[in-house]
């Protein structure tokens, strides 16, 4: 599959991920009386990667995400060169359906997207007042399991057909964990698409989300290929004709 057409793929991928995790969020999680709540964005979450996964997983590997895109490539699972192209075409993804996102909230009166727009923050823009710190560690720890979940159930000696719902489970506990702490990116594409249209507080504070995913998923891919990747021949089993 040529380079092109697997970042198209990943561009429709992350569309449909932050469209349907933040568009969750901000249409639905707080509405009136029958809100969605919490468990139901993160519901949200892993219920658009599943989907995504078994969508274009064949196509591009699914990975709708700039982090695990390096975290893989870090691992060796990867060619650093195609990192480039699958980080552009998630970017655009995530700010395309922001923008549809943005427009279908706008519908409403008295809707404000400088008052978060589903955005990622710290500090007093943390959905419960946590601190820089806090969110730095939150978000490095949790990329790293997740890229660890990624590179687990997607070894060739996992059992075959269930990443996809080992990897959406993974997300949606993900964010159950830690969406009070930063609202949950563990993601830079779904961080940056939001935090574009709300301005303000949440482009100043992006950085985070860029570093913290990258860093947890890049030490992931380290951690993953020096202690369980296979690095000498398995024992023959008793029996084995190999």
């Amino acid at each position: 599959m040529s380079l092109g057409k697997r970042a198209t793929a990943e561009f429709f991928g992350t569309f449909w991920l932050v469209l349907g995790g933040c568009g969750s969020a901000v249409l639905a999680a707080a509405y009136p009386h029958l809100g969605i709540g919490f468990a139901g964005v993160a519901l949200a979450f892993g219920l658009t990667l599943l989907t995504m996964a078994y969508t274009i997983g064949h196509i591009s590997g699914c990975h709708i995400n700039p982090a695990v895109s390096v975290g893989l490539a870090v691992s060796g699972r990867f060619r650093w060169a195609d990192v480039p192209a699958y980080v552009i075409a998630q970017v655009l993804g995530a700010i395309a359906a922001s923008g549809v996102l943005f427009i279908i909230a706008s519908g409403k009166a008295g809707f404000d997207v400088h008052a978060g727009f589903a955005s990622d923050g710290y500090g007093m823009h943390s959905p419960d007042g946590y601190s820089l710190l806090s969110c730095l560690v939150c978000e490095v720890v949790m990329t790293f399991f997740f890229l660890l979940i990624i590179l687990g159930s997607t070894h060739e000696r996992a059992p075959k057909g269930f990443a996809p719902i080992a990897i959406g489970l993974g997300l949606t506990l993900i964010h159950l964990i830690s969406i009070p702490v930063t609202n949950t990116s563990v993601n830079p594409a779904r961080s940056t698409g939001p935090a574009i249209f709300a301005g303000g507080w949440a482009l100043h504070q992006l950085w985070l989300f860029w570093l913290a995913p990258i860093l947890g998923a890049a030490l992931a891919g380290l951690v993953h290929h020096a202690l369980f990747e296979r690095t000498t021949p398995e024992p023959l089993i008793a029996g084995d004709a190999r």
